[in-house]
């Protein structure tokens, strides 16, 4: 009995210690024989096309190889610590798919001819790669290979790197330091690559609007099968595809494929030995270096490309400004920036010194939005902010800095050194401090909140207000605080509401309107409501009704809302009418605040017929422009007209909105006041001592420019009235670079593709203001004209091939916005009118390959369509109205 025990203790010891051996001796990753020589076959390909495009008509190349893999050195402790060699043979440089003789590049191409033979010589130098538990440790090659090469090799051995166990790691590759998934089961791994979390050095920028951004979606999956231990077959597949968020048909992907198949084995090499890795790489060849298994950068060069002055010389005459007009001018900018981004200071400076009187302004726009070092260093030495004549260029620049689409400090500094030194122009002045609001905000929106220069010019606008009396100069501040949106100037904002002057408290009031809903403190809404219902002092009207549209706009409680209602009929006649139509058009358009006005709107004291009966000639309309999958674009009609029928605010609203987010792209707001002495009429309550003043503001893009004055004074009213034309004046005229995409795409496969996506919009918005006494009319204008412009290119660029597809949309446009009034009687009549006209919407789709020799291969297809012009509707109150004026002209 005894006996048989210790047999049975024995036996369990025995079948322990095998199943410990066994799981000590478990392989964390692939393992080599020694004495054997692995051969595999291996392709890699890339094709890039439109998002939706067929491998079939995809442009790219595909580069085949056989592929020798053997084990050089094995830690004797550890059989997964591994040193491989890898040598590529019979190099093949293919089509990506089949194609005519016309079509084919390739065709009576050798490998070596299109590589070079320093090139296929480099490609085919045995390298070598260190495993340790199925993780690249370290990836040596020759350091005087060209990068391209030494990325093609770190591709194929990326492809060996696999760990035999389910879970997520964070490994590197030569797509960079990425967080990977695996999923093994039963002799089949798949490798899922996080490629949004890979870090690689090179990195690029992108517009901070995400409404006139660009969107990627990425994905890599490499499934392996494993037989005996190792790798018999690897299949990679990565896919990018980039997408303009306003309109998702502009849209191009590249995609790369991998394949790795063992084919057989034979005898091979006996193992090296050492004691580590990096001694018997050493005793191969001493030149062989560990070089790091992340993709190295690629610098291009372009062969035969036209230097910039050679380029703006084919493009100059396109930037005139009777071509603004005209998509030829946003795509020939657009083009031109490019070129700028790679041209020296001397370079740029030698165009703008030799631009016309006539183009010059266009080009400072060009050289300002390319934003490289050059063109900043270049466009402050060319301008002198001294001399009041340079004023237009001046304001090109200045706001061509404000729709940067990615600034830096540096350009930051740079404005507030020209605000510290002797400046020409007042207006200049005024615009400088703006613009640096709209820049703090955009580098506070990418994290640069605490930036020095940053920090600097947030004190300097955050005091500013207070630190002068002169009005002009408190507005300017203002105004920069209103670009900038930063939470610290609430508290200014609030105070400045309640101000006796009325143009402190209407821009402190529209700046409230554009924070968010949650920092509107129940302070802030105390002050707004006090203004609107006038609790310690008379406002204005104009006053009174910003106020009341921030209320509306920031999540009203039902008291507010009914205490709104209650004023109505105890306002002036044109106010209860102005109130009553935006109430209407938030329950018609169904705003965040119709619901709790349908609320209040119960009770029949707040809501009866005694109130919203009231007639007058004030309106407020919203409405659709156009509404698409992607982006749906609404447009506002605020009208408030004093007692005495002459306009005294008219505001003009375009928003573009996606799932994502919301773009304030366009305000021009007109005001007018003190001229009621004009027709001998009675100002309404509080504004009977305003001095007659006319003017307009525009905020375009997010970003408040600086207001024009029309007239300001009654002698210069009196002047302008008997010379004015009607002719409107210019408020923003010039090329913007709208959106702005720049990436270089590291592909598994070794190869990179560089991403641009880029939106250029010629624009030129005008106002004017005509009255005639005689007969009792006026007229109020605001045109706009644009062209529109975006494309999208992406190109793989292996110095000795190049392939890639360029996708693009253009448009010309215009929208007019006119106020005709008639005053000879009251109620005064009052048309609006909001038109479109018929434009061309064309897109294109282009693809390319081309050799460095010059031979290439370019299809291009287009379509065009037409959208029919029409007249926005308004309320029915103004087509009635419309008709009568008319009817009375005529």
């Amino acid at each position: 009995m005894l006996t048989f025990v210790v047999f049975l203790i024995c036996a369990a010891s025995s079948v322990s210690a095998s199943a410990k051996g066994e799981l000590m001796s478990a392989a964390a990753g692939p393992r080599l024989n020694n004495n054997q020589l692995y051969k595999f076959s291996y392709t890699t390909e890339v094709l890039v096309d439109r998002a939706r495009g067929s491998k079939e008509g995809s442009a790219g190349y595909k580069i085949s190889s056989d592929v020798n893999v053997n084990l050089v050195w094995r830690d004797q402790s550890n059989k997964d610590d591994q040193l491989i060699q890898l040598a590529i043979s019979n190099l093949r440089i293919e089509p990506v798919s089949p194609r005519s003789e016309k079509k084919n590049i390739l065709r009576g191409s050798t490998t070596e001819s299109i590589l070079g033979k320093n090139k296929l010589a480099a490609l085919t130098k045995p390298f070598l790669v260190h495993l340790k538990n199925g993780k690249a440790k370290a990836f040596y090659s020759y350091r005087s290979e060209p990068a391209t090469v030494k990325n093609l090799k770190r591709g194929l051995a990326s492809l060996l790197q696999v760990q035999l166990s389910t879970g997520k790691v964070v490994e590197n590759d030569v797509s960079g330091r990425c967080t990977v998934e695996y999923k093994a089961v039963k002799g089949q791994v798949t490798r899922t690559k996080n490629l949004e979390t890979c870090k690689t050095e090179e990195t690029g920028f992108t517009t901070h609007s995400k409404v006139l951004g660009v969107s990627r979606k990425s994905s890599s999956v490499t499934v392996f099968t494993l037989e005996n231990g190792f790798i018999r077959s690897a299949e990679a597949e990565e896919t990018h595809s980039l997408a303009v968020n306003a309109r998702r048909s502009v849209a191009a992907k590249v995609m790369s494929r991998q394949n790795l198949k063992l084919v057989g084995t034979e005898a091979g090499p006996l193992e090296a030995a050492g004691k580590d890795a990096a001694a018997v790489v050493k005793s191969i060849d001493a030149k062989l270096a560990a070089v790091g298994i992340v993709a190295e950068k690629v610098k291009s060069e372009c062969k035969g490309c036209p230097s910039l002055f050679e380029h703006w010389q084919a493009e100059k005459k396109q930037l005139e400004p009777e071509s603004l007009s005209k998509t030829r001018a946003p795509r020939s900018f657009l083009a031109l920036i490019q070129t700028i981004r790679k041209a020296s200071k001397e370079e740029i400076l030698k165009v703008l010194r030799s631009a016309s009187k006539t183009s010059l302004p266009q080009v400072v726009d060009a050289v300002t939005s390319s934003q490289t070092s050059e063109s900043l260093d270049a466009m402050l030495e060319f301008l002198n902010f001294t001399d009041a004549k340079g004023l237009v260029l001046q304001e090109r620049f200045l706001y061509a800095c404000g729709f940067a689409s990615h600034p830096n400090e540096r350009m930051l500094q740079a404005l507030l050194d020209i605000s510290k030194g002797k400046i020409g122009s007042t207006d200049i002045k005024e615009s400088v401090v703006i613009i640096m609001g709209a820049l703090v905000n955009k580098l506070c929106q990418k994290g640069g909140c605490n930036l020095p220069t940053v920090e600097q010019v947030k004190k300097m606008i955050l005091n500013g207000p207070d630190s002068t009396t002169v009005e002009s100069e408190v507005q300017m501040y203002l105004l920069a605080l209103k670009n900038s949106l930063l939470p610290e100037a609430i508290p200014i904002f609030t105070k400045y509401a309640e101000s006796e002057v009325g143009a402190y408290s209407t821009i402190a009031l529209t700046a409230l309107q554009r924070y968010d809903v949650n920092l509107m403190t129940s302070e802030v809404k105390q002050t707004v409501n006090r203004v609107y219902h006038q609790n310690r002092r008379i406002y204005e009207k104009n006053v009174r009704a910003a106020a009341a549209d921030v209320i509306l706009s920031s999540n009203p409680t039902y008291m507010e809302v009914k205490n709104l209602l209650l004023s109505i009929g105890n306002l002036p006649h044109e106010m209860n009418k102005y109130m009553l139509s935006k109430i209407q058009d938030i329950l018609r358009f169904q705003m965040p605040a119709s619901k709790v006005l349908g609320q209040a709107m119960k009770d029949m004291i707040s809501c009866n017929y005694n109130r919203f009966a009231k007639v007058g000639s004030s309106s407020a309309f919203s409405g659709f422009m156009a509404q698409s999958p992607d982006l749906t674009s609404t447009y506002s009609l605020d009208i408030l007209y004093s007692g005495s029928g002459i306009l005294r605010r008219s505001n003009m609203n375009i928003f573009g909105a996606t799932n994502e987010a919301m773009l304030h792209g366009l305000q021009v707001a007109i005001e007018a006041q003190g001229l009621e002495t004009l027709i001998a009429a009675t100002p309404d309550e509080g504004e009977e001592d305003l001095e007659s003043f006319a003017g307009m503001s525009a905020l375009l893009f997010d970003i408040q420019l600086r207001p024009v004055t029309f007239f300001k004074g009654y002698s210069d009213l009196m002047s302008k009235m008997f010379s004015m034309t009607g002719d409107p004046m210019n408020v923003v005229k010039g090329l913007i670079l709208l959106s702005d995409h720049s990436e270089v795409i590291q592909l598994q496969s070794g190869l990179k593709a560089s991403a641009e996506f880029q939106g250029g919009l010629a624009i030129d918005i005008s106002g004017g203001m005509e009255i005639s006494l005689w007969y009792r009319e006026s007229k109020t204008s605001v045109n706009n004209r644009a062209a529109l412009v975006v494309t999208g290119n992406v190109t793989v660029d292996m110095d000795f091939l190049r392939a890639g597809v360029e996708v693009s949309f253009d448009t010309e446009a215009s929208l007019d916005f006119i106020t005709t009034v008639q005053f000879s009687e009251y109620p005064f009549l009052v048309c609006l009118q909001m038109d479109k006209s018929t434009f061309p919407v064309s897109e294109y789709l282009t693809k390319y390959e081309s050799l460095p020799s010059g031979k290439s291969v370019v299809s291009r297809k287009g379509r065009k369509t037409l959208v029919p012009g029409s007249e926005f509707p308004l309320h029915q109150e103004n087509s009635n109205m419309c008709k009568r004026v008319f009817d009375s002209n005529w």
